[in-house]
């Protein structure tokens, strides 16, 4: 995207990166805000995901990485959380390695933020069947 792209061009991009690494949950969030702010909706996907989400400096997984240690430091963001908890494994972290991301968070912000994120996890990986942790076969290298 350019300094010189639309609005509509910039939210164009956005969704199609959202679409891209979180498939329908993503849409689903937008959605839920367009009874109350549409306009939220549309700088999270323009910008967030247009802009920022989107730059080549970091991977998709490496971004998500810093996200889960950010979501889970600030604390009360549980339903983020769960959104970017299924974002990150849609990106090729596996469950092993978001745990080991919200233990290390641990150090650094406490162990109440760290257990509130690791449960969030815990939901999250019993909906996608991926319980319990270090059972899972582990995905191929290559793919990643």
């Amino acid at each position: 995207m350019t300094e010189n792209s639309t609005r509509e061009e910039r939210f164009a991009h956005g969704l199609e990166v959202l679409r891209t690494v979180d498939g329908e949950a993503g849409q689903r969030v937008i959605d839920s805000l367009s009874d109350i702010s549409p306009e939220l909706g549309h700088q999270i996907v323009a910008w967030g995901f247009g802009e920022i989400y989107s730059r080549p400096q970091l991977a998709p997984r490496d971004r998500q990485l810093v996200t889960l240690g950010m979501l889970t430091a600030l604390g009360g963001c549980e339903p983020q959380l769960e959104v970017h908890i299924n974002l990150s494994l849609n990106v090729g972290l596996t469950p092993e390695q978001i745990v080991e991301a919200l233990m290390h968070a641990a150090g650094y912000c406490g162990f109440p933020k760290s257990l509130n994120a690791t449960f969030v996890a815990k939901k999250v990986f019993a909906e996608r069947g991926l319980l319990p942790v270090g059972e899972q076969p582990a995905p191929d290298a290559t793919s990643a």
